[in-house]
């Protein structure tokens, strides 16, 4: 959206950028932040950065954070940025969950699990009181250790699926129910399915959102991917809208599970699969009461949601709205927004959002102008037009279109 509104104010945007860097360093008396102390101690803005920058670099996004000064929207610009650059040497296979190294893994469905609840790391059952002691910076507790989760935990999601309580949802062998793992099998290229049905409304490979353009109907493919980078904020209202009486659904927490699963590549030349890192991830799957239709029983439906690091409460409101926008697949009526796809894929994205309303801070003048003059002329011709009772009067002044905007009086022209 080009502007050419305005000449001049060069230097001034350089006095801007430098006091920006003065203001974002602080008082020079005061040791600089590093960005092990960002990516340490700040983990979880490092971990929304990269989810929502839909880059997996946590010393990029503890950069990302230090430069933005701490305003987390603008340090998701600067790595989605930063991405764009990156070169896309393989595709991954599907992440296999179900052999993920666990850290934390909870349902609120059942209380007796296979394999246990772990509370890990977690703010729910805390005090909400500040913490005076961190004030004075002193040793802090050392954490219980426990024997790590070595063997694949069972989804809790399973023990409905063996009833057939549970819509069933394929994925080509691969994915949520999947059992792919680093060099146990060869690739896999048959196409994934996803509620038993293809992927993507075309039937082709899985949509790429960063690859093509957004079109409608959108499959659940590019739903779940846009919603994996959408702002966290505008998905936790929505998901709170579903539970307020516009999404005729009560959600169950079926399973929660936050830890480190295997990246895996199958290059061409090799034809069998290689793991080349391990990630942190939170998934989270909720179940949600579907009273049948003509053609599908009464059963439960899930929403899924999948973000990168601990991200539980922005996996949650993923899978919320991800079941409330299968409201047509399912023949609900659509109520609220969360419902409505369009809606929601479209006005998700902060990058994108931030951009079109912080634009409006720069110069529109000739668009005002143009503004001004047709209000003007619309009121003389009401003055023109008006019967003998009508009270319609103009004051006079002295237009400030006419006046001239230079580098002294423009907003731009000083620091």
């Amino acid at each position: 959206m080009p502007y050419v509104a305005v000449k001049g104010g060069e230097q001034a945007i350089q006095n801007a950028e430098a006091l920006l860097q003065s203001r974002r360093r602080g008082d020079p008396a005061i040791p600089e932040l590093t960005l092990d102390q960002i990516e340490q101690q700040l983990t979880l803005a490092v971990e929304r950065v990269m989810c929502e920058g839909s880059l997996y670099d946590r010393e990029l996004a503890a950069l990302a954070i230090k430069q933005s000064w701490g305003d987390l929207v603008e340090a998701i610009f600067l790595l989605r940025a930063y991405r764009t650059t990156l070169p896309r040497f393989y595709y991954s296979q599907p992440l296999d969950t179900s052999k993920m190294q666990i850290q934390r893994r909870i349902s609120a469905i059942f209380k007796d699990v296979p394999g246990g609840q772990r509370l890990g790391t977690t703010f729910d059952y805390i005090h909400r009181l500040l913490d005076f002691k961190l004030i004075a910076e002193g040793q802090v507790p050392t954490a219980p250790e426990a024997e790590a989760i070595t063997e694949p935990v069972p989804r809790v999601i399973d023990t409905l699926d063996r009833e057939g309580l549970m819509q069933a949802e394929g994925y080509g062998g691969v994915g949520v129910q999947g059992c792919r793992g680093a060099g146990e099998e060869f690739c896999n290229n048959s196409q994934s399915t996803i509620n038993s049905q293809q992927s993507t409304v075309n039937h082709q490979q899985p949509f790429d959102i960063t690859r093509q353009p957004l079109t409608f109907p959108a499959g659940r493919d590019a739903r779940l991917q846009n919603l994996a980078r959408a702002d966290e904020g505008f998905l936790l209202s929505l998901a709170y809208s579903t539970q307020r009486g516009y999404g005729r659904n009560h959600p169950f927490a079926g399973e929660i599970r936050m830890g480190e699963v295997e990246v895996v590549i199958c290059p061409e030349e090799l034809g069998f699969e290689i793991a080349i890192a391990d990630i942190t991830v939170t998934e989270v799957q909720m179940v949600n009461q579907f009273k049948g239709s003509k053609e599908l029983p009464a059963q439960f439906t899930r929403g899924y949601g999948l973000t990168f690091g601990y991200n539980e409460r922005k996996a949650m409101s993923m899978a919320l709205v991800d079941r409330a926008m299968r409201a047509e697949e399912l023949g609900e009526t659509i109520q609220g927004p969360a419902q409505s796809v369009e809606f929601v894929l479209s006005h998700s994205d902060n990058v994108e959002a931030q951009g079109f309303v912080q634009h409006l801070k720069l110069p529109h003048y000739i668009d005002f102008q143009s503004e001004l003059n047709l209000v003007r002329k619309i009121r003389q011709q009401q003055v023109n037009n008006q019967s003998p009772d009508s009270n319609i009067t103009l004051k006079e002044s002295q237009p400030l279109g006419n006046q001239n905007l230079n580098k002294e009086n423009s907003p731009v022209g000083k620091v």
